[in-house]
């Protein structure tokens, strides 16, 4: 964690950046954005640690994106293992309003084929390990402090319209909608399990949806998904089950549709409202004002700073 006097320098050479109001984070196979111009990489620490990676910053169209590999250049860190956040916070902190994740998925339905890209609109959380929230981890210096925020739908509506609509004006396949059920791995499925999810009528299943989802909500970030469907997991009685060699050979395949698409989406948004969630945690707040422990109150200033007025 960052002394104060470190804290208080990081946030002042932040204020005197330019506002990046979109953020990309890429999943397992996209590692970099070749599409960005006028790149520098930007290293950040948070009150949760340091990110996977460093946040590559440039421009697309004239509009600042911030891009970050999930699990870092060379895909070193696991999906448990990831500080997620870390991440978002890292996000936060560049004045991101905007976060579209790209992520690989398996298919537990007949309609959504290898090749296609999901964009769902509900998340099933199934994970047990990870901190799901910025406000109950007492290692990070943040309890004390009670926040319940609503995620009754998960991913932006606004948002994930846009992205779907970046993905269909390449001409590829996308299903607008479905669930996105997150497991904790770094396995894959067992049948049963796959069997199951299935038959509840989820749609897609992957590893790192929650809590991204959940801690972008918190931090007051619209957050989509362009899920890219690699494999039927292993629920599928007539295609081979899942492999690492099986998802790496379509998720090259994807990644210059999954790149084309962020352009198309990030060109959209340049007339963009801010968030739709911006004010997520106006009546979150459960915590008498009185209550909050002062350094508690310091440390996620950025994010409920303005709420404790």
């Amino acid at each position: 964690m960052m002394p104060g006097s470190s804290r208080n320098s990081v946030f002042e050479r932040m204020k005197r950046m330019e506002k990046v109001r979109i953020g990309v984070i890429g999943g397992s196979g996209v590692y970099d954005m070749a599409q960005l111009t006028d790149v520098r990489e930007v290293r950040l620490d948070t009150p949760f640690g340091a990110p996977s990676d460093a946040y590559v910053v440039g421009q697309i169209g004239g509009q600042p994106v911030a891009f970050l590999p999930r699990h870092g250049r060379g895909h070193r860190i696991s999906p448990t293992q990831l500080n997620s956040q870390a991440n978002i916070y890292g996000f936060k902190m560049l004045g991101v309003e905007y976060l579209i994740s790209i992520s690989a998925c398996g298919s537990l339905q007949p309609q959504y084929k290898p090749g296609d890209i999901v964009v769902p609109d509900q998340l099933f959380d199934r994970t047990r390990l990870r901190p799901l929230s910025f406000f109950d981890d007492p290692s990070a210096g943040t309890g004390g402090l009670v926040v319940h925020v609503s995620v009754a739908d998960p991913f932006c509506a606004y948002l994930s319209g846009l992205c779907a609509d970046a993905v269909a004006a390449t001409g590829h396949t996308v299903h607008r909608g479905g669930t996105f059920v997150t497991i904790e791995g770094p396995r894959f499925s067992t049948k049963a399990e796959s069997q199951v999810f299935k038959q509840s009528g989820f749609a897609i299943v992957g590893m790192t949806a929650a809590p991204e989802a959940f801690l972008a909500r918190e931090a007051g970030i619209s957050y989509a998904t362009m899920a890219h469907v690699t494999d039927y997991d292993v629920w599928h009685e007539t295609e081979a089950a899942v492999t690492v060699e099986m998802v790496v050979r379509q998720l090259l395949e994807n990644a210059e549709i999954a790149k084309a698409s962020v352009v198309n989406a990030v060109l959209a948004l340049r007339d963009a409202p801010p968030s739709p969630y911006d004010d997520a945690l106006k009546d979150a707040i459960i915590t008498q004002r009185g209550m909050i422990p002062p350094a508690v109150a310091a440390r996620l200033d950025l994010l409920i700073g303005k709420h404790l007025c």
